[in-house]
C-alpha cells in the first residue's frame, strides 16, 4: 500500500498534501479506483471523472482550500438556518459548503428533483453520480439547445416547484448549472442553494428565473418573469407560450 500511496502522490502532485490524504482516504475506501480526466477547472472547485472497483463512472468534485472566494461562501451560510452555528475560519466555510451541496442535493432528490445523485462527502470532496453516457457527461445547456425549448421549460419548471415544495430555492441557477441530458433538464451545483426562509430567498428566486428566462427568450418563447414565478409557487406547468411570428 505505500508504493500505491507514493504513485498516488505523484500522479496528483498538483493537489496539496491535505487533499491527496483525503482523495487517497476515499479510494482505499473504495469509493473509486482513481481520477480521469478533468471535466471542468473553476474558481470554486475542480470537477473529475472517476471510476469504481466495478467501472462505473462517477464524478469526483474536489473544492478549493485556498482559491475559493470563502468570505462568498460564508455570506450565503452565514443566513441558513441549517449553518448558522459555523465559526467564520475559511476551512471550516469550506468543509460546511460542501456539507451543505450533499444535504441539498438529497433533499432534491427526496423531493423528485432530478439532479446528480450524491455518493460521499469527505472534508471538501464529494463524489456524485455521473450523468451522461459511456464517457460523455451530458452537456450544459448554454452549449446545447434543446429540440423543442417549451417542452424542456415545462421539465424545468416541475423541478422547480418540487424544489420549492421542498422549502428550497436554487439561488444560481443559469444555462451553465442545468444539463441537457437526451432533451431531460437536470439540475447542478447546489452548494448555493438554501431554504426559503433565508432573507433573500426571494431575491435568489427572483435571479434564477431571470436567468432562465433570458436563456428562452432567445429560443423564441414568450415569458413573462412574474407569471413563471407564480407556476413556481403554484404548480401550473401548462402555459408556457412560443412567440408569435409576425
Amino acid at each position: 500500500m505505500g508504493a500505491d500511496k507514493e504513485k498516488f502522490k505523484t500522479m496528483h502532485n498538483v493537489f496539496d498534501e491535505f487533499t491527496n490524504r483525503t482523495l487517497f482516504k476515499l479510494i482505499t475506501e473504495g469509493h473509486f479506483r482513481g481520477l480521469e480526466s478533468p471535466i471542468s477547472i473553476g474558481k470554486e472547485a475542480n470537477v473529475f471523472s472517476a471510476l469504481t472497483e466495478k467501472d462505473e463512472r462517477i464524478i469526483v468534485k474536489i473544492y478549493r482550500l485556498e482559491a475559493c472566494d470563502f468570505n462568498t461562501m460564508y455570506n450565503y451560510i452565514k443566513n441558513d438556518p441549517r449553518y448558522s452555528n459555523v465559526k467564520k475560519r475559511k476551512r471550516n466555510i469550506i468543509f460546511a459548503w460542501v456539507q451543505r451541496e450533499y444535504r441539498n442535493l438529497m433533499l432534491a432528490r427526496e423531493a423528485g428533483v432530478t439532479v446528480p445523485v450524491p455518493k460521499e462527502i469527505m472534508n471538501h470532496v464529494l463524489v456524485l453520480e455521473f450523468i451522461g453516457k459511456g464517457d460523455e457527461i451530458a452537456p450544459k445547456l448554454k452549449d446545447k439547445v434543446p429540440k423543442n425549448p417549451k417542452e424542456f421549460l415545462d421539465k424545468l419548471i416541475i423541478n422547480l416547484q418540487r424544489l420549492h415544495k421542498a422549502n428550497l430555492v436554487h439561488a444560481d441557477l443559469s444555462a451553465f448549472n442545468i444539463l441537457n441530458l437526451n432533451e431531460v433538464p437536470v439540475l447542478i451545483d447546489m452548494s448555493q442553494s438554501t431554504t426559503l426562509t433565508h432573507p433573500q430567498a426571494g431575491e435568489y428566486l427572483l435571479r434564477d428565473v431571470h436567468n432562465i428566462a433570458q436563456f428562452f427568450r432567445k429560443q423564441g418563447l414568450q415569458i413573462d418573469e412574474n407569471e413563471l414565478i407564480e407556476r413556481i409557487k403554484k404548480g401550473d406547468v401548462k402555459k408556457t407560450k412560443k412567440k408569435q411570428k409576425r
